[in-house]
């Protein structure tokens, strides 16, 4: 039984470290922090960013793994649910700008001005939908 339990939560940390390991591949891969550290002019502080996501990601898991309980109120949530939409934001953005998604749009509907009010819909479209599936979807 103990050699079962053992095998078990080898196969969950290998699989939680290979997940880990892809998702920081993919926001190394995306250049998202030498973005936001120029867009933000702390290009000196790079790797304290780094840490900052590493030490998040690494928090979420502990809260997730242990069902650890944070006893905040709901500006915390609010504040943190701000903060968590910027970063889902700028992870989406990155992406797109590595698919070049955004020039192809551009260039197949001939848009000459007005791309930051496109953007500006994207991010509002996203945001209502969420607020609607957060407030009238799931309360059936």
């Amino acid at each position: 039984m103990i050699w079962k339990l053992i095998l078990l939560g080898a196969i969950g940390f290998a699989g939680g470290i290979s997940v880990a390991g892809g998702v920081f591949a993919f926001i190394s891969i995306l250049e998202m922090l030498p973005r936001l550290a120029s867009r933000l002019h702390t290009a000196n502080r790079v790797y304290f960013l780094e840490n900052c996501i590493f030490l998040g990601g690494v928090t979420g898991a502990v809260l997730t793994v242990f069902h650890i309980s944070i006893p905040f109120g709901s500006a915390t949530l609010a504040v943190f649910g701000l903060f968590s939409g910027i970063f889902v934001g700028c992870l989406a953005m990155a992406l797109a700008e590595t698919l070049k998604v955004i020039p192809v749009l551009v260039q197949r509907v001939k848009l000459a001005a007005g791309l930051p009010l496109v953007i500006l819909a994207l991010a509002l479209g996203k945001a209502i939908a969420c607020f609607y599936q957060l407030y009238f979807r799931m309360q059936h």
